[in-house]
């Protein structure tokens, strides 16, 4: 096993319309306005950004973000990483009920040094990093959701 190479899977359930939430998911570089951990997201081009990201554990990351697919018929937004963290992500936005699941997949190893010298015994911590993470991450966009 490579201790450095993560696979996370989320599910957001929220109560908006699913054009609205893939709306927001779509513009990244307003994630910081409402995910407290996404600390600052830079365009460089129409598909290219930056993005440093910091959660309980006390250090960034920082990522350059490539939008690989934007299909809004099928609700997928999908970017490659590099930098910090080498790999993908996806978000994909469904109608669930009367609302919405928002799925949010990523496949990443990590390239940082600090993190893959302590992949073994810190494993856990930062798999439970990302947890909290991704769970301010979902309050924030209820929160933004309900100011649409």
């Amino acid at each position: 096993m490579d201790w450095s190479r993560y696979r996370f899977v989320s599910i957001w359930d929220v109560s908006a319309p699913p054009a609205v939430v893939y709306g927001v998911l779509e513009r990244a570089e307003e994630y910081p306005r409402w995910w407290p951990q996404i600390r600052e997201v830079a365009t460089v081009d129409d598909a290219t950004g930056t993005m440093r990201i910091r959660s309980f554990l006390p250090y960034d990351l920082v990522m350059t973000v490539r939008e690989s697919r934007r299909d809004p018929a099928a609700g997928v937004l999908e970017v490659t990483l590099g930098g910090d963290l080498d790999g993908w992500a996806r978000w994909t936005v469904t109608a669930h009920g009367t609302g919405t699941r928002a799925t949010y997949e990523q496949e990443v190893e990590v390239r940082r040094t600090m993190m893959r010298l302590l992949a073994v015994p810190g494993r856990a911590v930062f798999r439970a990093n990302h947890a909290l993470m991704m769970r301010a991450g979902r309050r924030g966009l209820v929160a933004r959701l309900e100011g649409v």
